[in-house]
């Protein structure tokens, strides 16, 4: 029998696999279609959460330890309430942020009890800024920061973008600022 072989098809250069998993389309209250943030952003903010919790768990022990109460009272619940919170908040947070860039404009969505859309028009750009702390460097994501004019909402952070995409971003962006410029 002769075993029927299929061509490797591995992407081209011009062709990059797509990293994100096939998650649910983040729609917007009009209809339009957003997209996701990197799904490593949930894992940094679990990380930034568990770094909060460590405080806290902390204080649980020390207070058990005083010996007022029996052993697990406190630090039992606590421990339960802080892993739920490690778990389930940051999902939720990434689940709940996206953002779409068209010519002129960029749209950020983000918040799971107090929804907030914001849309910046580039003409009203003044810098922009792409960061990255050491917890957001280790998973290879970035923050991209532009400052508008005008004092309310001056800047709208982007949170969880590839460094290169937050780059790229930040590139056409300000393409776009001096061709309105001139």
């Amino acid at each position: 029998m002769e075993s029927a072989t299929t061509p490797s098809t591995a992407p081209s250069e011009d062709q990059q696999p797509d990293r994100t998993p096939n998650l649910p389309p983040l729609i917007a209250d009009d209809g339009e279609e957003l997209t996701r943030v990197h799904p490593n952003y949930a894992h940094a903010l679990r990380v930034q959460t568990l770094i909060l919790a460590v405080p806290l768990l902390i204080g649980a022990l020390v207070f058990e330890g005083t010996g007022l109460l029996p052993g697990g009272v406190v630090v039992g619940p606590v421990a339960l309430i802080l892993l739920l919170v490690i778990i389930r908040v940051p999902n939720r947070r990434f689940f709940a942020r996206g953002y779409n860039m068209s010519e002129d404009r960029l749209r950020v969505l983000r918040g799971i009890f107090f929804r907030s859309d914001t849309i910046v028009p580039f003409g009203r750009v003044q810098h922009i800024d792409v960061n990255q702390g050491p917890i957001e460097r280790f998973f290879g994501i970035s923050t991209l920061t532009l400052h508008t004019a005008g004092n309310h909402n001056a800047s709208v952070n982007l949170p969880g973008l590839e460094r290169d995409l937050a780059t790229d971003m930040r590139e056409k962006i300000r393409a776009h600022i001096k061709r309105e410029s001139v």
